[in-house]
């Protein structure tokens, strides 16, 4: 599968966590496409970006919001209604982050929106192009990170560019043996990181479960 991540940010060069993300595209292959270097885009040539790829990723730091400036001025020149038609079935992922920490993106909280909410704009972009879209790659407060935290961080994110049908446990397992087996890891951060991944694994089997109690009551409920 071959993925584009189309990279938005007016400094990547001085952001430590697009250098470090552009480290996990390289891993797996991905191909890392930096919109603010180009003064013009060749609007035949992105497209052929697009074409050339199953999955799309947008990625950017969150500004008032939205994304910055050139995905923006990208957008409008390279998309149009009838090329979104040749989009249909491909994936479309947002990878943003923010230094904002997780809690503030809840009810309650300091900003009181999801992420999800406030980034439907690219859900909608996504439906009109018959994609299928992914779950938002979250990424806050990079630089407060431990070292096995960025280690985590930094296998969810090859995850995320390179794990076919990612709500797929079965996939995910496949996958992530497939890491262990393949990166260098100290034992102390192998051990850490399987723990954190099985925890992880763990939560979303009892909420499969939780869920499918739920569905199973509600059918109990219709035949009495």
């Amino acid at each position: 599968m071959q993925t584009l991540v189309i990279v938005s940010h007016p400094d990547v060069d001085n952001s430590s966590t697009q250098q470090f993300l552009q480290q996990g595209a390289h891993l797996v292959q991905a191909k890392w496409h930096y919109l603010d270097k180009l003064e013009t885009y060749n609007v035949v040539q992105e497209r052929q970006l697009l074409l050339n790829s199953q999955r799309i990723i947008f990625q950017f730091p969150l500004y008032w919001y939205t994304s910055p400036a050139s995905l923006a001025k990208w957008l409008a020149q390279v998309l149009s209604t009838k090329f979104l038609d040749n989009l249909e079935d491909k994936e479309l992922g947002l990878a943003v982050s923010t230094g904002l920490p997780a809690k503030d993106f809840q009810a309650g909280g300091k900003i009181g929106y999801h992420l999800d909410q406030i980034l439907t704009p690219y859900q909608a972009l996504a439906q009109q192009a018959k994609m299928i879209f992914l779950p938002i790659f979250a990424i806050y407060q990079f630089s407060y990170l431990s070292e096995i935290e960025r280690l985590q961080l930094l296998m969810d994110y090859q995850r995320y560019l390179s794990q076919t049908k990612l709500d797929s446990l079965k996939n995910r397992s496949d996958w992530y043996l497939n890491y262990f087996q393949h990166q260098q890891l100290t034992q102390n951060q192998t051990t850490q990181l399987i723990q954190d991944t099985f925890r992880q694994t763990t939560q979303e089997l009892d909420n499969l479960q939780t869920t499918l109690k739920l569905i199973k009551q509600d059918e109990d409920d219709t035949l009495e």
